[in-house]
């Protein structure tokens, strides 16, 4: 019933917004959204992860609250930027190196059991790591080693330490090589569509910044949402997003609120842009209950708190897939998470 009501109400705002979609001037609306949503973003997240590259090598101990205050800080913001998986940060799996997640098969505990177990060369100096297994970087690495008791205590002390400074440099380096290169040549390119360029059309270029919304959201519904979820008899509350750190549940927020802000830029102040803006809310105030893991998962009563949130995570996709290709006539055609 709920989902009925939603599509019905998505396709009769579709016909209104198609009325106003000839008055639309993409040029400005990419310019705007790439000047006040993805640089910003950037420039947010290359200077918070270096600021967690200074503080691993200044105090390296697990434990350290600065180490942690600063990972938290670089880490939201690679959630805030997370959705925009397109040029520049999937360059040399950049993204998939600084966030290697859903991992399915387990690999990056492995992975970092097999160095410390054999205190390997390659996790002493972050140049040779960030040429190792994509499973071995980033965030997820971190986050054992700073928050799983059986890896802050494995191995010895000092190559462990090590291993902390190299990733949270790897993550530095990545965010500010990403940031570099939308300045040094992606945003001109999006701004200004060419023949020799990544867009020939200012509709592409709109198209893909659309997607990368449409695609943030699916991965909150079916990936941030959906593993935790599992089944009503087989809840899995252990492979939510970061649970070991807490951040299960505001990474969805977080993310929600990314791409709402490049949403209602690319939308303008239109009647569509309060509309895609007034929805956000609507899913914003439905997933502020106090469960910071997702272990209400596995509790009848949590369980539909969450499950509600996955609900109207997926009809505000619909929606903004419903109403902005018609409003900014785009098409966003296939995404990576397409037919995995």
């Amino acid at each position: 019933m709920f989902r009925s009501l939603v599509l019905s109400v998505v396709v009769m705002l579709s016909v209104v917004a198609k009325a106003s979609a000839q008055d639309v001037d993409l040029s400005a609306r990419v310019t705007e959204a790439v000047e006040r949503h993805v640089l910003p973003s950037y420039a947010r997240f290359a200077t918070s992860a270096r600021a967690l590259s200074r503080a691993a090598f200044t105090n390296c101990n697990a434990d350290d609250a600065e180490l942690r205050r600063t990972y938290h800080a670089a880490f939201d913001d690679w959630v805030r930027v997370s959705h925009l998986r397109f040029g520049p940060s999937e360059t040399d799996n950049r993204a998939f190196a600084m966030a290697f997640w859903p991992d399915t098969r387990g690999k990056t505990p492995k992975a970092l059991a097999g160095l410390i177990a054999n205190e390997s060369p390659a996790g002493l100096a972050a140049a040779e790591l960030m040429q190792q297994s994509i499973a071995a970087q980033g965030f997820y690495a971190l986050d054992y080693l700073l928050y799983d008791p059986s890896y802050m205590t494995m191995g010895a002390p000092e190559y462990r330490r090590d291993l902390i400074r190299s990733l949270s440099e790897g993550i530095a380096v990545r965010a500010e090589e990403i940031y570099g290169d939308w300045g040094q040549y992606y945003a001109a390119q999006m701004m200004a569509p060419s023949k020799a360029g990544a867009y020939h059309t200012s509709n592409e270029a709109a198209g893909e910044l659309l997607k990368a919304v449409v695609t943030g959201l699916q991965f909150t519904e079916e990936a941030r949402l959906a593993r935790p979820l599992g089944t009503f008899d087989r809840p899995r509350p252990k492979r939510a997003e970061a649970w070991r750190s807490g951040r299960s549940q505001l990474h969805v927020v977080l993310s929600l609120q990314a791409t709402r802000e490049l949403t209602t830029v690319l939308a303008g102040t239109t009647s569509v842009g309060a509309r895609m803006d007034d929805a956000f809310e609507t899913v914003l105030n439905n997933a502020t209950f106090d469960d910071p893991v997702f272990a209400g998962v596995a509790e009848p009563i949590a369980r539909l708190k969450i499950e509600s949130l996955q609900q109207y995570v997926n009809a505000l996709r619909e929606q903004v897939v419903a109403e902005m290709t018609v409003a900014l006539d785009v098409s966003i055609g296939f995404n990576a998470l397409d037919g995995d």
